[in-house]
């Protein structure tokens, strides 16, 4: 059997091509594309060549599953409207999820079978006290108010592979989990059930991104609405895609550049970035009553030494020391970065979303 993962993000997607033979998995193929590098169908038969009818699953990530996807599904008509009507909740990440879907029922046509992986599919059972909004409650009942979460396939690929790498903690023990990447968020996890994480009722909640602006003060909405005539749409633009480092850098949405730059703003920037993880891991601690280890993923994550280092600074206080050498030396690969004299394992985990999306498309059909 032949399964093709496509992993739609906000700024890129990635392809997989699995090959499952008895009970194993083995991994054929991978490319990561710019979301505006070439149409979707082109970039598909371009990755497959001459596998194109030769898949037989495809797993495909959407981000935002609201109320009614908890799980893993088959993609049909009624799926399909539903993934479109959430895209006013994730205009980043659904609507894009909804071309490859079509691009690949055009490309392979329809012998392969679709399966839909959703991120809040993971905080499905956020306790309540960590899921509710401060709102009436019978307005959250009707509008479907409340924290999803989002990252979760992310988060529970670091997850499972630090459960490999510690058995000796009872399922993971106490993990507080970072995915930074163009999107950025954070986990705290117990025994391998998420107790809080840093994405609420869209994407836009918590970190500071690349042009999303993480948490603010819903007075500002009003306050931009009432005395710059700002509309909806507006102000759903600027949220999604004008705010985050590129708002406060005026520069780059790309964190390498603002890195690499002298200017003051980009400086500020990177600064506030590191400064919101490390309020939310602080946060986390208290949330979960210490920590056995932090992880750290994505593209930011695994390469950005001096944001790892920016995130955990000062943290001594709580078990976290880094060790400079190792996470300077330690770049796009899996490795321990803590000091061996802190309390806290800090951990670079390339999390492996295509495997965990693979094995849930396979589990939909078994």
């Amino acid at each position: 059997m032949n399964i093709l993962t496509v992993n739609t993000g906000s700024s890129s997607v990635r392809l997989a091509l699995f090959v499952k033979s008895g009970m194993e998995l083995k991994q054929k193929a991978v490319c990561c594309y710019g979301v505006n590098e070439d149409t979707p169908e082109r970039l598909l038969r371009k990755f497959l060549m001459d596998d194109t009818r030769q898949v037989n699953l495809v797993s495909h990530r959407v981000v935002h599953g609201g109320t009614r996807f908890t799980d893993p599904c088959v993609i049909n008509d009624e799926v399909e409207e539903e993934i479109g009507r959430l895209s006013l909740l994730a205009p980043l990440h659904n609507p894009l999820a909804l071309k490859w879907i079509r691009a690949c029922r055009a490309v392979i046509g329809n012998g392969a079978q679709q399966i839909a992986v959703f991120d809040t599919a993971f905080y499905a059972r956020l306790p309540q006290i960590a899921r509710l909004y401060a709102l009436p409650k019978d307005l959250c009942v009707k509008h479907g108010i409340q924290r999803y979460g989002f990252h979760g396939i992310a988060h529970r690929a670091m997850m499972e592979r630090w459960m490999e790498l510690r058995p000796d903690l009872k399922k993971g023990g106490r993990i507080i989990s970072l995915q930074l990447g163009s999107g950025c968020s954070v986990t705290a996890v117990r025994e391998g059930m998420p107790v809080d994480t840093s994405m609420g009722f869209s994407p836009l909640e918590g970190l500071i991104m690349s042009t999303r602006c993480g948490d603010l003060d819903p007075g500002v909405l009003v306050h931009l609405q009432k005395s710059a005539g700002l509309s909806i749409d507006e102000i759903d633009e600027l949220l999604n895609r004008s705010s985050g480092i590129r708002g406060i850098s005026g520069i780059s949405s790309d964190m390498r550049v603002l890195l690499g730059s002298k200017e003051p703003d980009a400086r500020l920037a990177v600064e506030a970035y590191c400064y919101r993880a490390r309020k939310y891991i602080g946060a986390y601690m208290a949330a979960l009553g210490g920590a056995d280890a932090v992880l750290f993923g994505g593209g930011v994550g695994e390469n950005a030494p001096s944001i790892r280092k920016g995130v955990l600074e000062n943290m001594q206080w709580c078990g976290i020391e880094l060790d400079g050498q190792v996470n300077n030396d330690t770049i796009g690969k899996e490795g321990r970065i803590s000091s061996v004299s802190g309390s806290v394992d800090i951990w670079i985990i390339p999390g492996d979303e295509a495997v965990v999306m693979a094995q849930e498309a396979m589990t939909v059909l078994e």
